[in-house]
């Protein structure tokens, strides 16, 4: 006879519980070189003992980890996978330190993939996460913003040049998810705001996807999720502020997010999902910079697990992407834009006086509240490229995943040609926009025959706006202010890209001519 709780059943569930217990000890900071309490943490995890983390955690519960890419120094690009069944899944992509100098996000999320493996009921049913800790191992391991080639991996969206944001783009058009997050850090103590004997207010900033090619439902989507996720931080005893960026209040202009598609924010968002950059700030000036890293982790483990949660709008953002992915493109593309205050409404920006930790509460006309398309031009069939070009850009739209054909024997179009006035590579100071803009006339339609060799890029099916954001030749921030691209435009200016705007009907067989 046995009593409750004894017994052969009993005695395999005391088993199993010191399994259990055992295994946990063993994703200890032992182990995985991370705190129990991330709140303590003061040096940020290197490659190495993150690889040892994530190969710690692999096959624990629901999570996977294998290699995307491989960098110049050799390093591996880990991504994790965890998935907690249901259906339909809605699949997160969560990634951080594309510079390599900001180090926060990667920490909460190895701190988030430690605490799944120890109990898998941490990851919500029906969420499919998508994790890379670390897209820039070299710029970690040397501390730089940029990777081992001195590229700025969030300015390499749109060309996709270097194998680690190639490789992220690899995972994204995989996963096609829902939510993006792309975690970064910014300086609280800049020096045009030390001079005023300020510091900047928030703990974190966040923003949603803003590119002007977007739809609006998306990008309202989008901006609820930023002030839900910032009443979570703010209630976890965190300042929060949607992102910006710029100089010190009153006279200097602040804005929010590039809408720009070379970053992240936009590049990722181009796949049809809701998309955010999240900033923690650091001080870099202080003689400890990572001395409050805990606290950093903290904010950002408290908006990642909210995000994680859906805030009971799952289904709603489910079918608000859902819906953006089957958008037609519309009449008209834009091809420049800016932020704007319209009516030059007054905000009372925050800082932090260092001498005395009063908050202050700057009033200023300067901060720009909307995106403002300046320029839009019609939107074309598709584009055609010039054979000499060929080669390059077909390796472009390869890594884009984008389709095209390349043309076996000349066809007949009506196309307008592009020049290249110049390439405006100083910041504009008359409206604060970043160098690199490509000054282009745009030539009259007329009918012409594609060589053979040349490459046609139809704009159809659910990749049609990124390809007509990457290839559009009047974009005000196109491809031509790359030098490497730059070098295929003809020394008269003409662009090898032209807008094929109509295609001659073929003839169904046996028709009459």
């Amino acid at each position: 006879m046995t009593t409750p709780g004894s017994g052969p059943r009993a005695a395999g569930a005391v088993a199993l519980l010191a399994a259990a217990a055992l295994s946990a000890a063993r994703l200890g900071a032992a182990v995985t070189g991370l705190p129990e309490d991330h709140r303590t943490l003061t040096r940020s995890t290197s490659y190495a003992s993150m690889e040892e983390l994530l190969r710690s955690v692999d096959g624990k519960g629901p999570i996977t980890v294998s290699v995307e890419a491989t960098t110049a120094q050799g390093r591996k690009v880990f991504v994790v996978h965890a998935a907690a069944s249901a259906s339909p899944p809605f699949r997160i992509l969560l990634y951080a330190q594309q510079h390599g100098d900001e180090v926060s996000g990667k920490d909460a999320l190895l701190f988030l993939l430690r605490g799944i493996a120890r109990d898998p009921s941490r990851l919500p049913e029906g969420v499919d996460l998508w994790v890379l800790p670390m897209v820039n191992p070299d710029g970690a391991e040397a501390g730089t913003r940029k990777n081992a080639a001195g590229a700025d991996l969030n300015r390499d969206h749109a060309t996709l040049f270097q194998p680690e944001t190639a490789a992220l783009h690899r995972v994204a058009r995989r996963v096609r998810p829902h939510l993006a997050v792309d975690a970064h850090e910014f300086g609280r103590d800049p020096e045009e705001w030390t001079r005023k004997g300020w510091e900047k207010w928030p703990d974190v900033t966040m923003d949603g996807l803003n590119n002007p090619h977007f739809d609006q439902e998306r990008i309202a989507a989008a901006r609820r999720w930023v002030e839900e996720a910032g009443a979570a931080v703010e209630r976890a005893g965190h300042r929060f502020l949607r992102y910006w960026v710029g100089g010190a209040p009153p006279d200097d202009e602040q804005r929010h997010s590039a809408p720009d598609p070379d970053g992240g924010l936009n590049g990722i968002g181009a796949y049809g999902g809701l998309s955010f950059i999240v900033e923690a700030a650091v001080r870099h000036h202080a003689a400890a910079p990572q001395a409050d890293l805990g606290k950093r982790v903290d904010a950002y483990l408290v908006l990642f697990r909210r995000l994680l949660e859906g805030g009971g709008r799952r289904a709603e953002d489910l079918a608000v992407v859902e819906r953006a992915r089957k958008l037609p493109l519309p009449a008209f593309l834009p091809s420049d834009a800016l932020w704007v205050n319209p009516g030059g409404t007054v905000t009372r920006f925050p800082a932090v006086e260092v001498a005395t930790g009063r908050v202050v509460r700057v009033p200023t006309a300067n901060l720009m509240t909307q995106i403002a398309v300046k320029r839009s031009v019609a939107t074309p069939l598709g584009y055609a490229v010039d054979p000499a070009a060929a080669p390059e850009l077909a390796g472009l739209l390869e890594r884009h995943g984008l389709p095209f054909e390349e043309v076996a024997a000349p066809r007949a179009v009506t196309a307008e040609t592009c020049t290249l006035l110049r390439v405006e590579e100083e910041f504009d100071d008359v409206y604060s926009r970043y160098g690199g803009r490509t000054i282009v006339k745009r030539g009259e339609a007329r009918a012409m025959e594609l060589p053979a060799g040349s490459l046609w890029v139809p704009l159809e099916g659910e990749g049609a706006l990124r390809a007509a954001i990457l290839l559009e030749p009047t974009a005000m921030y196109g491809l031509w202010q790359y030098p490497r691209l730059k070098a295929l435009v003809r020394s008269d200016g003409t662009i090898p890209v032209r807008r094929v705007v109509a295609v001659p009907a073929v003839p169904a067989p046996g028709a009459s001519r």
